[in-house]
């Protein structure tokens, strides 16, 4: 078993991803696709994968597919990269995933927001603590939508939840990043979770969070080890090259629709000859025109 300590040095140690959970004709979990993809991707070279992540829809998937899709990513990327495992909605929904995971072999928890209601700070930090209760292992939260903890809440936090590691940042508000690092300094490894993250990459170092998660990673995984490391090196001339050439452009196919942050990248993949099956619903899946402007944008990047 990994250590709380441990997964926090891993996630401050380079490119995070979270691989797309691939379903079937039927929209049913696809376990031996979910394989394949997962023995492509881990050569790549990302730290740790994220299992049933945002962009692996966890959102979507039945209690009784959960464990089977953290297990699988396990037993696939034993002794090749990491897993962690995504885990939210109603707190006691979020600590059985959590356990599941923890049960599975999973390195750490990556705590998702909660669903639906607005609430109080102290309602979220029992939230919080309630899931780093129920486990030994590392847990990261995600700060997004319903859920913005603020710096005084963290810092009650983690004097009570040793195992809380890292924080995650999906909101981008600059003066809430820059309080929280401030408060909290190297207590938590830092992680940039905005959709899209490549874009926000370079400003979210300068704010003392290096390591972000690409979702981009799930169809030209290449492209985004060399995004990475230019903003690791510092090598603005690569960020901006990729930025203007691929980056801009996609975000402009991505805000075609609610949704889509997920829905283009199993577009992506489709592309690249990896698919996943298609989003479940409430998502939709890429129109076709765009789904061609996409597949052009791909193209110019050369093999991945």
């Amino acid at each position: 078993m990994t250590t709380p300590q441990e997964l926090k040095s891993t996630l401050a140690s380079g490119l995070l991803s979270f691989p797309l959970t691939d379903f079937d004709a039927q929209g049913d979990f696809d376990p031996r696709g979910y394989t394949a993809r997962l023995e492509w991707l881990a050569p790549y070279g990302a730290t740790a994968l994220f299992a049933a992540g945002g962009t692996g829809e966890f959102f979507s998937l039945t209690g009784d597919e959960y464990p089977r899709v953290i297990k699988t990513a396990v037993d696939t990327c034993r002794g090749k990269v990491p897993i962690i495992a995504g885990a939210g909605g109603p707190t006691r929904f979020a600590i059985a995933c959590a356990q599941a995971a923890e049960q599975a072999g999973a390195q750490g928890v990556l705590l998702l927001p909660h669903y639906l209601t607005e609430a109080s700070q102290e309602g979220l930090a029992a939230h919080v603590e309630a899931v780093c209760r129920s486990v030994k292992s590392g847990v990261i939260v995600y700060n997004r939508g319903v859920c913005k903890l603020q710096p005084a809440t963290l810092a009650k936090l983690a004097d009570r939840c040793p195992n809380l590691v890292g924080f995650k940042d999906g909101i981008g508000d600059i003066e809430l990043m820059v309080a929280i690092y401030q408060k909290m300094g190297d207590r938590f490894a830092y992680l940039g979770g905005l959709p899209t993250a490549e874009v926000y990459a370079a400003a979210y170092k300068a704010l003392g969070t290096p390591v972000y998660s690409s979702a981009v990673f799930n169809f030209i995984p290449k492209t985004a080890m060399d995004f990475y490391k230019a903003v690791r090196d510092d090598d603005q001339a690569t960020q901006h090259r990729l930025l203007k050439q691929f980056f801009m452009p996609y975000l402009d196919i991505r805000n075609k629709g609610a949704g889509y942050a997920v829905s283009i990248v199993k577009a992506g993949a489709k592309i690249a000859g990896h698919d996943a099956g298609p989003v479940r619903a409430p998502l939709t899946d890429l129109k076709a025109g765009e789904v061609e402007q996409l597949r052009a944008l791909i193209a110019q990047l050369g093999p991945q």
